[in-house]
């Protein structure tokens, strides 16, 4: 039994060390941002108890992280001064802590936790809690995954231990070659055929829409590179009755390029959109409030992301094009004809597409610079379209509520 102990232990510290090589190699003197990040959350496991845990771990963690985030816009728009690609690496990190440390609040406080911190087994219930927020296969990249889905595999709680992944491995990192392949190349297309801009709005549609397009790619290597990390370490099996060997291998994943951009509707882009991240926010926001929760959603992931100006306006973009979106299709989609449903569902994932591109390209650029692109280019006209049908839908339910009143 000691044994067997022991060997948890060194798996525990392997992993909490190796994260903390790797975030003060890659971060420097800022990496002390994840390590008071992660003792805070420690004491307060050993201090506070945890029916109230989550609101301390969730203010503490997000008032932190956004102190970190204001110093930069601060450095960069008033002082106007370079800010150290250092510095942020460590604050896009802070965000990735902040998944994981209320997760495992939330945890504690809805009773789903296995820790029980005592004077007697505290090297026993913290070194896994510290392992798992350091963890080196997530720190710079995540996808998220549960404390619990953690300790089952450093523990080997699980009788049938994961097969090896090396063949799933290499067929993912496959796709990141092709994926940065085209990446390549659109950006090829942007630099070398579009030098001499064209005022027409379809040949500005189209660049902004590559543009977009680059952007989301470098998020889709990425996640995949981390799926693959995670993967190489035995995180991300599913255990199923399936024969697809591959997909028993995708437990944790942010996002499928070929999946999440045949999306047919804003809706369903969003719940494919770095799934695990959005599983979090449903978890953490939309789920607990039952006043306006996709607003609510998106704005803590505006205050989340860092309050940028472009932030602002990604954001609530989003948010307003999913609720005209869930109206449209609520209300279109039944009374058409099976030939029209064919061509609203090809309309619709233009739409789509134009929507997801502004998004990004606000978002990405965060300041001036990516809106005066979108409204030179005209793309920023498919998501008023949808606030057209958004504030229609508004006007209706005012003019039936009268028409109920009288």
């Amino acid at each position: 039994m000691s044994d067997l102990l022991t060997n948890h232990t060194l798996k525990y510290l392997f992993v909490s060390a190796g994260g903390s090589v790797l975030a003060v190699i890659t971060m420097g003197i800022y990496s002390t941002l994840l390590f008071t990040s992660t003792l805070a959350f420690v004491l307060l496991v050993c201090c506070v108890d945890h029916s109230c845990i989550h609101t301390w771990a969730f203010l503490m963690q997000m008032l932190w992280q956004t102190f970190w985030h204001l110093l930069i816009q601060y450095r960069e728009y008033y002082l106007h001064e370079p800010v150290s690609i250092r510095l942020f690496l460590a604050v896009s990190t802070l965000m990735l802590l902040t998944q994981r440390i209320t997760s495992v609040s939330l945890d504690l406080q809805e009773k789903r936790g296995v820790l029980t911190p005592s004077k007697r087994q505290a090297c026993v219930t913290l070194l896994p809690l510290i392992s798992y927020i350091l963890n080196f296969t997530t720190l710079l990249g995540g996808p998220l995954g549960s404390y619990g889905q953690f300790i089952t595999l450093m523990e080997g709680i699980n009788l049938t231990s994961p097969p090896r992944p090396l063949g799933v491995v290499f067929l993912k990192l496959m796709q990141v070659l092709m994926l940065e392949w085209v990446r390549f190349y659109l950006v090829y297309f942007l630099k070398y055929l579009i030098h001499d801009f064209n005022p027409g709005i379809l040949y500005g549609i189209l660049s902004t829409w590559c543009l977009g397009l680059v952007l989301r790619i470098q998020y889709y290597s990425h996640w995949k590179i981390s799926e693959c990390l995670n993967n190489a370490a035995g995180f991300g099996f599913w255990e199923d009755s399936s024969g697809d060997y591959f997909s028993k291998w995708s437990g944790l994943s942010d996002g499928d390029f070929w999946t999440t951009e045949a999306s047919i509707c804003m809706s369903q882009f969003t719940r494919r959109w770095n799934a695990t991240t959005a599983s979090w926010l449903r978890r953490l926001v939309y789920a607990r409030h039952k006043h306006f929760p996709l607003f609510m959603c998106f704005g803590f992931s505006l205050w989340w992301h860092g309050l940028h100006l472009g932030h602002f306006v990604g954001f609530f973009t989003w948010a307003a094009t999913v609720k005209a979106d869930h109206h449209i299709h609520r209300n279109l989609f039944p009374n058409i004809t099976p030939t029209q449903r064919k061509i609203y569902t090809f309309v619709n994932w233009i739409n789509t597409q134009m929507v997801v591109t502004c998004i990004v390209i606000a978002v990405e650029f965060r300041n001036l610079s990516g809106l005066n692109l979108l409204s030179k280019t005209y793309i920023g006209l498919f998501p008023l379209k949808n606030f057209f049908f958004l504030k229609r839908k508004q006007q209706f339910r005012f003019a039936k509520f009268q028409l109920n009143d009288t």
